[in-house]
């Protein structure tokens, strides 16, 4: 039996996990008619085809199935084998994590603290983007871990896992001094901020006005609460939405009035990782830890 090309072998597993030959090109730097190539040799060489069109997207064969089934443990394994020995040879811990970037980042370093060790060998890299675009990265072996708003569908990430930190319900707050009798309808006569509609927290906002028969007057949407409250500091009548327990922490930045309180608003706090990081001692930090009075 002829030795089996595992280039071509990692640009099917890679067109299988993207969907489609131009994001798999585009995650590998490479041309879509290189990979295309490459995919053909491996036909070639397994004898069948591998994958077939359907609509935009491209999807495994019968065949092509079997053979993803095989990538996906080996390639898994590889990138689980160089997780081990990164942290288990190296004096200070590489590890990456994503950050959605509608989370207050104070929430988010108290709960990076947990992940550095007593002896601080570990070196910290963080990024920040949407919840979608950071579960991407994620798929490709890109970050070893995400903070986000909102959890991970298993069926639609296989092999990805989230786990609840905790949660906080929402308020709504002014920089200046207004008459806050008849909340909730008194919104309707304010400029108002929010959390942008591509977060969880803004769809389920706006959900909320609905419920309530109330027409926003949106004057600016942030998918970061810190740019929102910056924004505040400068407008001084307008209203802005943020979780109840950032009372003190934006007080500490602008003088703030409490408008009203809305419990049934939740801006949840979820660790996101890949089956293969499950013993890494950063994210097993995370997870076995109690943030209750974080929370609180």
């Amino acid at each position: 039996m002829s030795h089996l090309n595992y280039n071509h072998l990692y640009y099917f597993w890679m067109v299988c996990k993207q969907g489609s030959v131009t994001k798999a090109a585009d995650a590998l730097f490479l041309t879509p008619q290189t990979v295309t190539g490459q995919i053909k040799a491996l036909e070639d060489r397994m004898a069948g085809k591998l994958t077939k069109r359907n609509g935009r997207s491209v999807e495994p064969t019968e065949l092509g199935q079997l053979v993803f089934k095989y990538a996906d443990r080996m390639f898994g394994l590889s990138y689980e084998m160089l997780d081990i020995v990164n942290y288990s040879q190296h004096s200070n811990i590489l590890f990456d994590v994503g950050v959605a970037d509608a989370l207050s980042k104070r929430l988010v370093s108290k709960i990076l603290m947990t992940t550095v060790p007593s002896d601080n060998s570990i070196h910290l890299r963080c990024f920040e983007s949407t919840h979608e675009m950071l579960l991407e990265q994620l798929s490709q072996h890109k970050l070893d871990m995400i903070l986000s708003d909102c959890p991970v569908d298993s069926s639609q990430s296989p092999g990805l896992y989230s786990k609840k930190l905790g949660e906080s319900s929402m308020s709504f707050f002014c920089s200046g001094n207004i008459d806050t009798i008849n909340f909730p309808a008194m919104l309707e006569h304010r400029k108002l901020l929010i959390p942008g509609s591509r977060t969880a927290m803004g769809r389920k906002v706006l959900q909320w006005f609905d419920r309530q028969g109330i027409q926003p007057n949106i004057l600016g949407e942030f998918d970061d609460v810190a740019l929102m409250k910056a924004f505040a500091r400068y407008h001084h009548d307008v209203i802005f939405l943020a979780p109840t327990l950032y009372m003190n922490e934006v007080g500490d930045d602008i003088p703030v009035q409490l408008i009203g309180h809305v419990e049934e608003l939740k801006e949840e706090y979820y660790v996101i990782f890949a089956e293969r990081m499950i013993q890494h001692p950063a994210v097993k930090n995370v997870c076995d830890a109690d943030f209750n009075n974080l929370f609180r």
